[in-house]
C-alpha cells in the first residue's frame, strides 16, 4: 500500500488534520511486510515505535481476553508508542500484513519540526486518551460494583455460617471468609509509583524499587534479594518526604517481595497517606 493521508482522516486520532498537515508524517513512513502468522510484537515487550496498520489483518490478544481483529488503516497501539508503555496484548499476522513504522523519538523530532501536525495531532490525542478513559471508568465501576455486591454477600454469608449449628466445617468457612472480607476493603487497595511520582526504599548500600504500596504493605521489586521472614529496616523515599520504615518481609512470589510495614508514627503515616492518596488520583476522573 502506498503511503496515503487521505486514507487516515477519517480515524480520531487525525481527525481535522488535512493532507497538506500529515505529508511531513507519512514522508517519514518506513514500510514493513510481515508473512502470516509472524509476531509483530509481545505483551510486556516496551513499545518504541509508532505503527499503522496498512494492509491485511492483524490479531491483538490480550490475556484472558477474546482477540481483536485489526484491518486497514489503523493505529497499533499509538498511546503505548508515544508514552513508552509495555505493549497489553500481543499482536499476530492473520494474514501479510503491512506495517507503517516511525521510532517514536523520529516521531517526537518529526512533530517539534512541524507545529501545525504537532498541535492537530496532540490536541487529537488528548481526545483519544479522554475517550479511552471515559470507556475504561465504565468498566471500572461495573467492576467496583460487582465487588461491592459480592462483599456484601460474603458478609451475609458468614453471617448464616455463624448463625447455623456449629460443624467442623464452620471455623474453616468463617475464617476463609474472613480472609477475603479483609482483603475486598478499600484500605487495600493497591498503588503503583510512576516514573514522574517516583518511590523507592533506601537499604545500607544499596536502593530498591517499590512495585506496589497498600495500607501497611509495600511490595518491593524482584531484585531486593530478600527471603520470606527477613527484617527490613531503610529509607523510604517519596517525592516530597523520607521516612524511616521497618518491617518483615511476608512472601517472595514472581510479582516481587511483600513487605509488611511495622507501625508509623503519626507524622510518618499522614505523609505515606498523602503519597498514595496522589497516586490513587492519576487512576480516578473527577
Amino acid at each position: 500500500m502506498n503511503a496515503d493521508a487521505s486514507q487516515v482522516t477519517h480515524l480520531p486520532l487525525f481527525r481535522n488534520l488535512d493532507q497538506a498537515a500529515l505529508a511531513p508524517l507519512f514522508k517519514a513512513f518506513k514500510s514493513r511486510t510481515l508473512p502470516k502468522g509472524e509476531v509483530l510484537f509481545r505483551a510486556g515487550e516496551v513499545s518504541k515505535v509508532f505503527q499503522l496498520l496498512a494492509a491485511g489483518e492483524l490479531s491483538l490478544a490480550e490475556p484472558g481476553e477474546p482477540p481483536i481483529v485489526l484491518r486497514p488503516v489503523s493505529p497499533i497501539g499509538e498511546l503505548g508508542a508515544l508514552a513508552g508503555l509495555p505493549r497489553n496484548a500481543t499482536a499476530t499476522a492473520l494474514t501479510e500484513v503491512t506495517v507503517l513504522e516511525l521510532p517514536s523519538a523520529e516521531l517526537t523530532v518529526l512533530l517539534d519540526a512541524t507545529p501545525a501536525l504537532a498541535l492537530g495531532f496532540y490536541r487529537n490525542l488528548i481526545e483519544v486518551v479522554a475517550d479511552k478513559v471515559r470507556r475504561d471508568k465504565g468498566r471500572t465501576d461495573e467492576i467496583r460494583s460487582n465487588l461491592i455486591r459480592t462483599q456484601k454477600s460474603m458478609k451475609e454469608l458468614r453471617d448464616i455460617v455463624l448463625s447455623a449449628e456449629e460443624t467442623s466445617l464452620s471455623q474453616p468457612l468463617c475464617d476463609k471468609l474472613d480472609e477475603l472480607i479483609e482483603k475486598n476493603r478499600r484500605g487495600h487497595y493497591r498503588v503503583a509509583p510512576t516514573v514522574t511520582h517516583p518511590a523507592e526504599l533506601r537499604l545500607e548500600g544499596k536502593k530498591v524499587a517499590i512495585v506496589e504500596l497498600s495500607e501497611g504493605f509495600l511490595k518491593l521489586s524482584n531484585d531486593a534479594g530478600f527471603d520470606a521472614g527477613t527484617e527490613v529496616s531503610g529509607v523510604l523515599s517519596l517525592p516530597r518526604h523520607e521516612l524511616a520504615v521497618s518491617g518483615r518481609v511476608e512472601r517472595v512470589g514472581t510479582d516481587g517481595a511483600l513487605l509488611k510495614l511495622d507501625l508509623l508514627i503519626e507524622e510518618y503515616k499522614t505523609a505515606l497517606s498523602a503519597y498514595m492518596t496522589e497516586l490513587q488520583m492519576l487512576d480516578f476522573v473527577v
